[in-house]
């Protein structure tokens, strides 16, 4: 009975053993990796040295592309645009100023012209004297010097109304700046920074994941990998989520080889040269899905190999 009793459960244990093999065993056409599922970081930081001022956002909120997340303290630099709009004013009062004084050139010059043209008509038939026109012409050279200098300075003033104009455009620009945006949809990640601290230019605040780009990168031997094209089908199955192959592609694939050795001699030295490859899940799922995937899941990922070789039916629906 003892002896009936350990060959039931050999057998058993055997049978076992025989399912779970059948049940894994892929298609010659298929090839898999273990993984974990990743997303790109993007850092959140400030463009110049300042103190941050609020903090709208927290460590996993989704946010949306171009949704403001914090707020630096911009008050000096509110003053400066004070000061630089005064100097604006200003500058537009003296071309106005210039302005009006360049018409009152002209016709000034206007007039010493008529005069003098007045005085060459009448001087050759004796009605005026060669007195009054050496007088005239003074005068018109002394007209046309005026309107030139008058002229000089409204170009001054009109490039220092342009200077001023853009300096409060720039002082715009960096206020603008000081207010920290989410340059893509996706979720914050890390909160780096809290409401009084002063960061250097450049200092991190926030550093949020693209939750759009999310991948597993797998590695394969070299007989395997050398089939894989860029494009070609694949799925994601995560550990927590067994039943719901995720739809994916590959889009990347090393031309160089990890886990190599020292030297390539042998066949089997060949064989064990191993390529990473990366699967990206496609966009539109993750838009239908936004809660069905995260970061940091460990998993395995299939690559099919041969487009016309049909995905097994645990591997066929993709998505659940």
């Amino acid at each position: 009975m003892v002896v009936a009793l350990i060959l039931l459960v050999a057998g058993g244990v055997a049978g076992f053993t025989w399912w779970r093999h059948s049940q894994t065993q892929l298609p010659a056409g298929i090839a898999f990796g273990n993984g974990r599922t990743e997303a790109d970081e993007i850092d959140i930081g400030t463009k110049f040295a300042g103190r941050v001022a609020e903090i709208l956002a927290d460590e996993g909120d989704t946010v949306q592309a171009a949704q403001v997340v914090a707020r630096m303290d911009t008050r000096d630099l509110e003053a400066s645009l004070s000061r630089a709009e005064a100097e604006v004013r200003q500058a537009q009062r003296v071309l106005d100023e210039t302005r009006a004084n360049l018409a009152e050139r002209q016709t000034q010059a206007k007039l010493a012209k008529q005069e003098l043209d007045r005085v060459l008509f009448l001087a050759p038939k004796g009605y005026a004297t060669q007195e009054l026109l050496d007088m005239r012409q003074q005068q018109m050279n002394a007209a046309s010097a005026a309107l030139n200098a008058a002229d000089a300075r409204m170009g001054q003033a009109a490039h220092a109304l342009d200077a001023a104009t853009q300096a409060v455009a720039l002082l715009l620009v960096n206020i603008a700046d000081n207010t920290l945006t989410a340059p893509k949809g996706g979720r914050i990640q890390y909160r780096l920074a809290n409401i009084g601290e002063v960061l250097p230019a450049g200092g991190k605040v926030f550093t949020m994941l693209d939750t759009s780009y999310v991948y597993m990168d797998i590695f394969l031997p070299t007989l395997q990998a050398g089939r894989v094209a860029i494009g070609d089908d694949a799925r994601i199955v995560l550990d927590a989520l067994p039943s719901q192959p995720l739809p994916a592609k590959v889009i990347f694939i090393a031309d160089q080889a990890q886990f190599t050795p020292k030297a390539v001699e042998t066949q089997s030295e060949r064989d064990r040269l191993m390529f990473r490859v990366r699967m990206k899940i496609d966009p539109p799922f993750l838009n239908a899905h936004p809660g069905l995937t995260r970061v940091g899941l460990p998993g395995v990922g299939y690559v099919r190999l041969d487009p016309t070789q049909p995905w097994p039916s645990t591997l066929a629906k993709a998505g659940g």
